[in-house]
């Protein structure tokens, strides 16, 4: 719906009739819960007064005017950020994040805020304040029939998390794109689950700054649409340098990534990690990724195994530092400055323990206490330290692969989106060392990533591989993401299914 190139300066009316597409897709497709805050009457606003600037055309801007989805947890002046918890329920920003505003000067209409795990922490979808997200290709299966009904109670497939939403939002043709956050592959595996492109940049290319922390350290912006080219436009119009976060880098400009079609990719050099080869990889995406290997070889490129040694330990340390760098966040919503406060006038220490009862739900309080226990005087050095010596190696690793190829290839996940009956018996940390394995190592290295669709599984359900490059070598990782696309021609999922009016 909004793969069109702009051809003439588009006019208020055909954006407020494209808008109201958009608001129809979303009351047809409301029941998988993807957005938590609708901003339609806001949207028509923010259109006329597009429409109204001299300095903001159409004219070879492929942004202009396009509906923009933006998970919870960034945030949006005047709009509620909740980061789908008790604790910010009531919270709404007085500013803007940089990466909303950036999108905003470019022409993007923001259309809702999407639903996600409580403060990002969780890989389905379902750890929030809000109902369950629910994966619109659940529906493709041939039982469905291709028919999707708002009343249907049957078990589904989860969208993954913790951007679930904003995935679900892009597969669903809802908006033009949607911006989400990933810390260990809350990106990358909910556009996997969905059939969409999900991409991670280089940390510190996007700013962070109106970012709700999770992991400081490993958190980056991250941005899911339907094809490369839609991603490309939006990295295009967010990278660069903040003032706003001195975590951006400023000592090398950021250079827009040209995206060139080619028929060939000779003398690229690909690297298939053997660690990624995990014992509880499916059948189904071990021969995906094994015929995309083939195939890219067939058009030029040459192929080989490399090792990433310290793959296998590389949950354990994430693991480690996401729990550290949680319990130190999250110390700062104690009820007193802002957010959620209990009803306790008992003392201060009460009103401290009660509101953090209260407002945080079992993940968040147990990564809580499992972060100041290795923070403890006494663990310090035999967990924080360690994991991040090993984050070090981890680092080092890629830089040694990347000194002998140009792009890592590895799946995105272990398998297809689970049915959320399953999914929801397993414990939240085994559900994120499953979903995270492929994932997380990119994020502790630093390094871009991009989630690309492939094929489809035998009961209908998106297969999708992963590519890695160096820091800073977007031009190469989209290019190559490019020609991955087109060689596999992934299918649209109104092809599949047809939502009910």
């Amino acid at each position: 719906m909004w793969s069109r190139a702009t051809q003439h300066t588009l006019t208020q009316a055909e954006l407020l009739a494209a808008l109201a597409k958009a608001e129809l897709l979303q009351l047809k497709w409301r029941s998988l819960n993807a957005f938590v805050t609708e901003c339609w009457d806001q949207a028509c606003k923010d259109v006329e007064i597009l429409t109204s600037k001299s300095s903001v055309c159409s004219e070879n801007n492929p942004l202009y005017g396009m509906p923009l989805a933006v998970k919870d947890n960034f945030c949006t002046q005047g709009v509620k950020t909740a980061c789908a918890s008790k604790m910010l329920d009531s919270f709404v920003p007085p500013y803007t994040c940089t990466v909303v505003d950036r999108l905003q000067n470019r022409g993007m209409i923001v259309v809702g805020k999407t639903s996600m795990d409580s403060f990002a922490m969780g890989s389905g979808g379902m750890d929030g304040t809000n109902l369950p997200t629910k994966n619109p290709w659940t529906w493709a299966a041939p039982q469905y029939q291709g028919k999707f009904s708002k009343e249907s109670d049957a078990d589904f497939r989860i969208p993954g998390g913790s951007s679930g939403g904003s995935a679900v939002a892009v597969a669903a043709d809802i908006v033009y794109g949607a911006l989400g956050s990933d810390t260990g592959g809350s990106v990358r595996i909910p556009a996997a689950y969905c059939g969409v492109v999900g991409l991670k940049p280089t940390t510190g290319l996007l700013s962070r700054h109106g970012l709700i922390p999770l992991v400081n350290s490993l958190d980056c912006p991250g941005i899911i649409t339907k094809t490369v080219e839609q991603c490309t436009n939006m990295l295009n119009a967010v990278a660069g340098h903040d003032p706003l976060d001195s975590t951006t880098y400023h000592s090398r400009p950021f250079k827009p990534v040209q995206l060139h079609h080619q028929d060939s990719i000779s003398g690229l050099k690909i690297g298939v990690p053997q660690e990624y080869l995990a014992p509880d990889t499916s059948q189904e995406v071990i021969q995906v990724w094994q015929e995309v290997a083939d195939k890219l070889e067939s058009a030029g490129a040459s192929v080989e195994r490399i090792s990433l040694p310290h793959t296998q330990y590389s949950i354990a340390c994430y693991s480690v530092l996401n729990y550290c760098e949680v319990a130190s966040n999250m110390a700062r919503f104690d009820g007193i400055e802002y957010g959620h406060r209990a009803a306790t006038d008992e003392s201060t220490e009460a009103l401290y323990a009660q509101t953090r009862h209260e407002a945080f739900n079992d993940v968040v309080r147990g990564r809580i206490f499992a972060g100041n226990y290795f923070l403890l005087k006494s663990n310090y050095e035999k967990f924080y330290l360690q994991a991040a010596k090993l984050r070090r190696l981890i680092y080092q690793d890629f830089e040694k692969a990347f000194s002998t190829v140009d792009v890592l290839l590895t799946p995105v996940a272990l398998g297809v989106a689970p049915l959320h009956s399953s999914f929801s018996r397993l414990e939240n940390r085994a559900q994120c060392a499953q979903q995270d394995v492929f994932t997380q190592p990119s994020n502790l290295a630093g390094v871009p990533a991009i989630s690309v669709p492939i094929k489809l599984s035998q009961h209908n359900l998106p297969i999708s591989l992963q590519l890695i490059t160096n820091r800073f070598n977007e031009q190469t990782l989209l290019n190559t993401a490019l020609f991955l696309e087109s060689m596999c021609d992934f299918p649209n999922l109104s092809h599949y299914v047809q939502c009910d009016p």
